[in-house]
């Protein structure tokens, strides 16, 4: 097993992330939420906009930090998003970090009709284009942003909102795929690893490709974020505990169905499990698709037990790796779900006391 990417220098941090939850509710939800103990309130892009739902999150919250996780790039410009971005970090007062991802090229092009072209090269130029665009708020430079796939070269003063007192906010990309998580380690500020990873994906695949990113870039793997949304199945009862292994199951076999996760399931010489899920999804078996994750496989992408235990095996697995890390359970939105286990972890990642003076 290689050496840990990070040092650990102080606990990990815990955050809540909430799936589709509409921003009438977060304004209520992310108050408790910190009132709770949570570090860091995580909204991804599904039902609802993450950037209007963390605006009101930020507006009932004075702590916790604030993480779109993730908002679909090539959904918008990356004008639109760095005003998107400069704002939530001005009224979070400096708690957001911008997290982006790809989607994919169907959801690019026939749910946001956008283009969809070289999504490495385009994303990796759409944080240079961010950057630039932020560079021009600060100092009030001209804008000279020419790329392949982005071009802005217009900032008049009127529209030009100056510096943030925060500064920049931070930007971390999400992949799966080397050549993506290279880019990201080469241009980021950190990595979201996907939910579907495993150990043996991170160590051959996503740590090697964000290395060689890193030293592209003449930076340290120290200092970068690594930000883990892992699937786990656990609960306070044993009725909890059921629903949250269902649903795991059907997570599992969504994100498994897809070719895009191809890699980590021949790793694991899963193949067989994906020939039948396409084969089901082919002949709309859809609903079935659940059943073709067995306890083997459910534990080969998903902690599972009681919430001390996968504490435990969280820790044992992402100590010294894990910079922050994210808990979620589709509609799920009760505060105290992810607590047994957070304070499990906290305590795990404590440092440990000084010995006493002789």
């Amino acid at each position: 097993m290689n050496a840990p990417t990070n040092a650990p220098t102080a606990p990990m941090k815990t955050g809540f992330a909430a799936i589709s939850v509409s921003p009438a509710e977060l304004g209520g939800l992310a108050g408790r939420l910190e009132e709770a103990g949570y570090d860091e309130l995580v909204v991804s892009e599904t039902r609802h906009d993450p950037f209007l739902s963390l605006t009101v999150a930020a507006g009932s919250t004075s702590r916790m930090a604030l993480r779109s996780g993730i908002a679909v790039a090539f959904a918008r410009n990356p004008m639109s998003t760095a005003m998107l971005a400069n704002d939530l970090q001005l009224v979070s007062q400096g708690r957001f970090t911008l997290g982006l991802g790809t989607q994919l090229k169907t959801h690019v092009t026939k749910r946001f009709s956008m283009p969809w072209a070289r999504p490495v090269a385009q994303m990796r130029e759409y944080v240079m284009a961010l950057r630039a665009i932020w560079r021009s708020f600060e100092t009030g430079e001209r804008l000279r942003f020419r790329g392949e796939f982005y071009r802005h070269t217009l900032m008049a003063p009127f529209f030009n909102p100056g510096p943030n007192p925060h500064g920049w906010p931070p930007v971390v990309l999400a992949g799966v795929g080397e050549a993506m998580t290279e880019m990201a380690g080469e241009v980021a500020d950190g990595f979201v690893v996907h939910n579907i990873s495993t150990r043996l994906f991170l160590e051959e695949v996503t740590l090697p490709a964000l290395r060689r990113g890193r030293e592209k870039a003449g930076k340290p793997m120290d200092g970068f974020e690594l930000h883990f949304t892992p699937m786990i199945a656990t609960g306070r009862t044993e009725e909890e505990f059921e629903r949250s292994v269902a649903s795991t199951r059907a997570q599992i076999a969504f994100y498994t169905a897809a070719p895009t996760y191809e890699r980590i399931l021949e790793l694991h010489g899963l193949g067989g499990v994906r020939d039948e899920l396409h084969r089901l999804a082919a002949e709309g078996r859809t609903d079935e698709m659940p059943s073709v994750i067995d306890d083997t496989v459910l534990r080969t992408f998903a902690f599972v037990g009681e919430p001390a235990q996968v504490a435990r095996a969280l820790h044992e697995e992402y100590a010294g790796m894990a910079t922050t890390m994210g808990f979620y359970e589709p509609n799920v939105t009760d505060p105290q779900r992810w607590l047994p286990l957070v304070s499990e972890l906290r305590l795990l990642s404590a440092p440990a006391p000084a010995p006493a003076a002789a």
